[in-house]
């Protein structure tokens, strides 16, 4: 075979659909994975978002009403390890934008951020972007803070919030899980199989094991101790991708769980938000 017949075949292999890729081609994949979102991404953000379809995501809203009380109140002084006040902490949650079972339940009491890990998020992925300011332990809203506040500006404010979330709030930080990125390294991977197989309802592991035969490497962080390592990775991927994600998000909803731990029958579906949000070209 010649060098154009080799060339043809490699560009016909990285244009095919593989099951190995659950129908999507390497160069899809990989644009994905290095390109989110971009405009080779065959999973974007759709063009009909407006402040309607926001209002139905509740860590956007919780972002939201935190740039809000900064703005009402000037600032919000922080406490010396750099967290969140009770007032505000009180504050947002009682939105119920994010429900933590173990506040209603009475477990935790809100005394401190920790207690709260949607709200304690939501206030670090605001000081990672260009929204907020810290200044002598005190938050304050950026200029840019300020004009992405304003209602004409909502939806931008939104993908701010999205992809501070996605990319460079590390998702490892909320659990004793692994510190490499399972779930979070080709999270829109995650959102091409939802968008492919979410009108039904499917266990975690449908969507856990369709991920590794993408990331094949990351089964090898979980050693064969207290559990599988494939039930160790199912239970990590679960809370990362769809617990604090895309429920977070509002993107799917959880059902069939016996109790706040139990992954393994899980089922996941997505939301008629998912849909607003994204769209496969």
């Amino acid at each position: 075979m010649n060098i154009s017949g080799i060339e043809d075949e490699i560009f016909k292999y990285n244009n095919s659909p593989l099951e190995k890729l659950s129908g999507l081609s390497p160069t899809q994949t990989h644009e994905l994975i290095y390109n989110p979102l971009s405009e080779n991404s065959c999973i974007k953000f759709s063009s009909n978002i407006n402040s309607e379809t926001t209002n139905e995501i509740p860590f956007f809203r919780i972002s939201e009403e935190l740039l809000k009380i900064i703005k009402r109140d000037g600032f919000i002084k922080l406490t010396p390890l750099g967290a969140l006040p009770k007032k505000i902490l009180v504050e947002l949650y009682d939105f119920k934008f994010i429900i933590d079972e173990h506040i209603e339940s009475g477990i935790n009491k809100l005394y401190r951020e920790d207690e709260c890990i949607s709200i304690k998020t939501a206030r670090i992925v605001c000081e990672s972007s260009n929204l907020v300011k810290k200044s002598k332990g005190k938050l304050l809203l950026t200029k840019n803070g300020e004009r992405c506040l304003k209602i004409e500006n909502r939806v931008e404010l939104f993908k701010v919030i999205f992809l501070i979330f996605t990319e460079k709030f590390n998702w490892a930080y909320n659990d004793g899980y692994s510190k490499e990125p399972v779930g979070q390294y080709g999270y829109l991977f995650s959102i091409y199989l939802l968008k492919k197989y979410g009108e039904n309802e499917n266990f975690t592991n449908f969507y856990s094991v369709k991920y590794l035969q993408v990331f094949e490497k990351f089964i090898t962080l979980f050693d064969d101790d207290y559990s599988t390592p494939e039930k160790q990775f199912n239970s990590c991927y679960t809370v990362r991708t769809f617990e604090r994600f895309t429920e977070w998000f509002g993107l799917t909803n959880i059902n069939g769980k016996n109790n706040f731990f139990d992954q393994e029958n899980a089922k996941i579906i997505k939301t008629k938000l998912f849909d607003k949000i994204f769209v496969y070209d």
